[in-house]
């Protein structure tokens, strides 16, 4: 989820507090740790300082990963807690471990996903059925502290909140497997794989790729209607020597490790260099595919000579960013 969004759910998890008797839930420490200890997983943010290949590869791994969301996490803050805010060691540790749990456990939701069972299995769950900002679980939690300051009390309004967060769940892999039944009855002469179906900030409003065992299928879902925008044949393999030097590339390895589905492209740039292009086809947005894995390589000794990952929405920007690495 969205820095906002985790920092309200830290701000309900300090108003349910207030049914343990040793803590004084509107204290600045407690306030402090908890809202904290909501937002310290995505701490690996600052890696985005460094380059995108290293921010991609690691941005919600390790720190949204078993050991840091049961032990190191809540250990830490909780030391600092009581050395700082001088408050109760056990009571302050199992709140936050709930606040790092309920990070970790709601980002598992969108297509962007974590590592959240390494080291036992480094796979990426991404389920795909809530968007990163969701308009409707930032109302609801909006309406929370307004009930709260109207004076109902914080704890009722917990349970009343995550009930409705509950049922909206559940409203969502609904609409998700609703639409996936309707893409198979759009294509009905296809042989289909997989079906992604990624929700977007509007409600009704879904990104759609399909992959069919010749095809890819990219489009949209308004209100059930199903639209697809473009169809790639699946290429064959990249050239043996071509490959052997791309898949070296830190800027592919960080693209792969976090794409679910790409496409890839070749062409000529000049005599003497080709460009391979991947695109990740899962945001398609106005025409443009914005994240993508470019790397231009000599022909004649099969070097990386330029390569970059990331996000970019126009074709000059792209190419500075080659330049620039």
């Amino acid at each position: 989820m969205d820095t906002i969004t985790h920092t309200l759910m830290g701000g309900t998890i300090v108003g349910l507090a207030a049914i343990d008797p040793s803590i004084e839930p509107l204290s600045v420490g407690f306030i402090t740790t908890i809202v904290g200890a909501s937002l310290v997983p995505d701490v690996d943010t600052i890696m985005k300082f460094k380059n995108n290949a290293v921010y991609i590869t690691h941005h919600r791994g390790i720190t949204h990963s078993l050991p840091f969301t049961f032990l190191i996490w809540p250990v830490l803050l909780t030391l600092l807690s009581s050395l700082l805010f001088d408050l109760p060691m056990l009571n302050t540790y199992l709140w936050v471990q709930f606040a790092v749990f309920l990070h970790v456990f709601v980002d598992i939701f969108n297509s962007y996903g974590t590592q959240a069972l390494r080291p036992i299995n480094n796979t990426w769950i991404q389920l795909g059925t809530i968007n990163t900002i969701d308009i409707p679980i930032l109302v609801m939690h909006v309406l929370y502290f307004v009930f709260w300051y109207l004076g109902a009390s914080p704890a009722w309004l917990f349970v009343i909140l995550y009930a409705a967060m509950f049922i909206y769940y559940i409203a969502r892999f609904a609409i998700q497997k609703f639409l996936i039944g309707r893409v198979e009855k759009q294509l009905p002469n296809e042989y289909i794989t997989r079906v992604f179906c990624i929700p977007t900030i509007r409600f009704f409003e879904w990104r759609i790729v399909v992959v069919t065992q010749n095809s890819y299928y990219v489009g949209r879902s308004f209100e059930g209607n199903i639209i697809f925008y473009d169809r790639f044949n699946k290429s064959d393999p990249l050239e043996a020597e071509i490959f052997k030097s791309v898949k070296k590339d830190s800027n592919f390895k960080a693209f792969t490790f976090f794409s679910s589905i790409y496409r890839y492209e070749i062409s000529e740039l000049s005599e003497d260099r080709v460009e391979v292009r991947y695109i990740d086809l899962r945001y398609l947005k106005d025409g443009h595919y914005p994240f993508v894995c470019i790397l231009q390589i000599d022909k004649d000794d099969f070097t990386v000579r330029h390569s970059y990952t990331g996000w970019v929405f126009s074709e000059s920007k792209l190419q500075k960013k080659l330049v620039e690495n």
